[in-house]
């Protein structure tokens, strides 16, 4: 006897018909190989900035405006903004630097320096100093921002000793040094300057920039690559004399050394190992350039092949070696006690 659901068929054999594609591994396999369409360019797309830009563009034009629709590059396939105006525009740059304490603030606006903003402490305690610094900025038109101490220690450095006071400035515009050789000689005077050579502290920049200033000399000389700039931090040390002391740039220092030797200037090397002593130095009246190395490494090998003479201090044998800033600073007083000398 046979069963009822013998001749039936299997549940799920029967291909169920249908007027579409057969759908299978293999199809979908093929769906998956032939890809998607091109991707539309950036201005294409309504939704992408380039192409947001675009539509502006073009809604500008249409209203009457004579601005260029923004152009595509072939190389770069992003979108250039105009150009309509560019060059009024100022450039965009966070570069600034920040001088702080009573007296960089007022030196620095004495010399009149140029200035973007005044921050001043609340509740800052008034002394002569600051009083100054408030009339001349305001002489000036300068803008005078008050603002809260934690937000002063914040611009100026946590580490900074600002005194309620800090200057808002644009880089240093550093000089040439053979335009400031030529402005020294112009006005009568013997050449005294200071080149640096591999000094990266900021702070014995800025001791040096002070002791040229109180010995008489006219100005320092730093290389362009692997030395410190002048930075908010040797504004700092310099106490303000960097306001009356031009800093120049040399973009190769040995190439400039010998530029001075051939206008008539002697250079002198400060070295521990130097064969003339300090004291001995018959060359204190001459146009000199003292150039000072690191702590470390000292004077390079180039700059003392160039130098007409290798100087050194005597100091205690229990000492290795002085600070840079301190070792320009006595070469410095003896150059200018002997330059005294009648």
């Amino acid at each position: 006897m046979k069963s009822s659901g013998a001749n039936k068929p299997r549940a799920g054999a029967v291909r169920k018909s249908s007027t579409g594609k057969q759908v299978g591994s293999g199809g979908q396999g093929r769906q998956a190989l032939e890809g998607k369409k091109p991707t539309p360019k950036a201005v294409d797309r309504p939704y992408h900035p380039a192409g947001k830009r675009k539509a502006a563009n073009d809604r500008f034009t249409a209203a009457g405006g004579t601005r260029q629709p923004a152009k595509t590059g072939s190389s770069a396939g992003a979108p250039q903004r105009p150009q309509a105006g560019r060059a009024n525009r100022p450039k965009q740059t966070d570069e600034f630097e920040v001088v702080t304490g009573r007296n960089s603030v007022l030196e620095a606006l004495r010399a009149k320096i140029p200035v973007t903003a005044l921050y001043i402490a609340t509740r800052i305690e008034y002394d002569d100093r600051v009083k100054e610094v408030m009339q001349l900025a305001t002489k000036r038109g300068l803008p005078i921002l008050e603002v809260m101490k934690p937000e002063l220690d914040r611009l100026a450095g946590f580490d900074s000793v600002h005194q309620g006071l800090a200057l808002k400035i644009p880089p240093y515009d550093y000089a040439h040094p053979t335009d400031l050789l030529e402005k020294i000689i112009s006005r009568g005077q013997v050449p005294l300057l200071v080149a640096l050579d591999g000094i990266t502290d900021p702070r014995n920049l800025g001791a040096i920039i002070r002791s040229v200033a109180a010995f008489g000399g006219q100005g320092v000389i730093v290389p362009q690559r692997r030395s410190v700039g002048l930075t908010a931090a040797a504004w700092k040390t310099s106490a303000g004399a960097a306001a009356r002391t031009p800093v120049a740039m040399a973009g190769n220092l040995t190439q400039t050394l010998k530029a001075f030797k051939e206008r008539g200037v002697f250079i002198l090397g400060l070295d521990g190992g130097g064969d003339t002593p300090l004291p001995d130095l018959s060359w204190a009246k001459e146009p000199l350039v003292v150039v000072v190395g690191s702590e470390g490494k000292g004077l390079s090998r180039l700059v003392t092949e160039t130098c007409d003479a290798i100087v050194s201090i005597p100091i205690n044998a229990a000492t290795e070696s002085l600070n840079a800033g301190i070792a320009a600073s006595v070469t410095l007083y003896e150059i200018s006690k002997q330059r005294a000398r009648k």
